[in-house]
């Protein structure tokens, strides 16, 4: 049942990209409303999911649990049946409130129902593969979906889900903080604003991050995170103990998750348009060309979790960073001529190196706390994950934009070609091929494939020279035995 919450907290976000096409065509939703309609779930999910983790301690994790799904099974029907582009929006903010609910609760259970330390990171582990799993199986399901039914269909597969968890919720142990303290109020408000502020000019910044007003949201967020800071160190109960993020043991696998996840959705994202738009797959070969990768992380969770226990937690994260760089090496050669398998290969390689991080730092940052305050645990393992995505997608994503409007804009400039064209051309990669090919246009065609692998490349570069420094930092920083769990102390 645990699995499949995170399945369907996961699921919720990658699902919607290939139906992002048929949401321009029936509700009219410009390329604004478009990135709303995907951007509007992570960002109330990374916003309220320290305080729902806090309120999920405090009145009972399986209540807590129950009521996120609730929220998503009402909000998912009404989604499905959404009429503008407006009301998608909405409907999609409140999901992420749902998540925010189900997502952290279901890992916070899952750590009180394995007290055992090694049983409880094997369990992680199962958790952190259905997760990677769930990334690779959102594109196929939306394809598989979409080739039959209207797009309103991939809100209705949460609503199934929704119905299989609580069928089976039955089985789950009730659990909470048994010495809840004063709610933080205080803290509660400001981590909700700050995050929500520091997601929102993330978001934005990828389209211009010098604009007015992206800066003042940077701005802001500083000031509100220096409040949230100072406010945090004075109150009895804070909602984020901050003395955590002083243990090593606790601060470096939360930046170990964080790192990963910012190049996972940078990866994804490039990836994904590769092979619909330079590759010209269809919506469901695309996804079937992440399934392998998604089969490796089962495979990997196993052995990842027993490589853990005999080598400990420094050298095997380690080797997933090492790992992952050389998965986007592999990315960073692809060129709009290289065979699909090489991509397939590449992703394969990634999402074993992923796995080899993040179940083994999210045990790790499980067992640094009590299993009482479980849900603390859990929201930062949360966050760090989604201020991974939002950042992974804007920064990686924004890199990629320059080059491929560079290349492709100097190209356009030297063909004579039309201005209406040639902007519509820079917008993304999929327009230009379908403008190619609507106008017959060899030239543009290939001009426009080989500015986006250009970027694509230089993007992976980017990502792997990040993970290498991630690498060094583990390596320097990580205690060389593997961690105690605190909660049998």
């Amino acid at each position: 049942m645990l699995c499949l919450c995170v399945f369907l907290g996961i699921v919720e976000n990658t699902i919607l990209n290939v139906a992002l096409p048929s949401l321009r065509a029936d509700l009219g939703a410009s390329t604004g409303e478009l990135q709303w309609i995907t951007d509007a779930y992570v960002l109330v999910f990374a916003g309220f999911v320290l305080v729902a983790a806090t309120v999920a301690d405090r009145v009972g994790r399986k209540g807590a649990l129950l009521a996120g799904l609730g929220v998503i099974g009402v909000f998912s029907m009404l989604a499905a049946f959404a009429t503008t582009a407006g009301q998608l929006v909405a409907c999609r903010a409140v999901l992420g409130l749902g998540a925010a609910l189900v997502f952290p609760t279901s890992l916070s259970i899952l750590v009180n129902v394995f007290t055992d330390p090694v049983r409880r990171g094997r369990a992680i582990a199962v958790w952190g593969a259905v997760a990677g799993v769930s990334a690779a199986a959102g594109p196929i399901l939306g394809g598989l979906l979409l080739q039959v039914f209207p797009w309103g269909s991939i809100f209705l597969a949460n609503v199934v889900i929704v119905a299989l968890v609580l069928a089976g919720a039955v089985v789950l142990p009730k659990s909470r903080d048994p010495a809840p303290r004063r709610v933080d109020v205080a803290g509660s408000v400001l981590s909700i604003v700050t995050l929500t502020v520091l997601v929102w000019s993330i978001i934005q910044g990828q389209h211009d991050w010098s604009a007015p007003a992206v800066l003042v949201g940077f701005a802001l967020s500083a000031v509100l995170l220096t409040a949230f800071v100072l406010v945090e160190r004075r109150v009895a109960a804070p909602v984020l103990d901050l003395a955590l993020f002083r243990n090593t043991r606790f601060s470096v696998p939360a930046f170990a998750v964080m790192i990963a996840f910012f190049v996972l959705n940078g990866m994804l994202f490039a990836v994904t348009m590769y092979l619909q738009s330079v590759r010209e797959l269809t919506p469901l070969q695309a996804g079937l060309c992440m399934l392998p990768g998604g089969l490796v992380m089962i495979a990997v969770s196993r052995l990842g979790a027993r490589l853990v226990e005999r080598l400990g937690t420094k050298l095997v994260v380690t080797s997933g960073f090492l790992l992952c760089t050389a998965g986007l090496l592999l990315i960073s050669g692809l060129a709009a001529g290289s065979a699909t398998v090489q991509a397939i290969v590449a992703v394969a390689v990634f999402y074993a190196g992923l796995q080899l991080i993040s179940a083994p730092a999210a045990t790790a940052i499980m067992n640094e706390v009590p299993k009482e305050k479980a849900g603390a645990g859990s929201a930062v393992n949360n966050l760090t994950r989604q201020l991974g995505t939002a950042l992974g997608i804007a920064v990686l994503g924004s890199v990629l934009s320059t080059v491929y409007r560079g290349q492709l804009g100097e190209y356009a400039q030297g063909a004579g070609l039309p201005a209406p064209i040639t902007t519509a051309a820079l917008e993304n990669v999929g327009a230009a091929v379908g403008l190619a090919h609507g106008s017959s246009d060899a030239g543009l065609l290939a001009a426009a494939k080989d500015a986006f692998t250009a970027g694509m490349s230089l993007a992976s570069l980017t990502g792997a020279a990040l993970l290498v420094v991630a690498a060094v930092a583990t390596a320097a920083t990580l205690p060389g035995k593997r961690f105690r769990n605190r909660t049998n102390e």
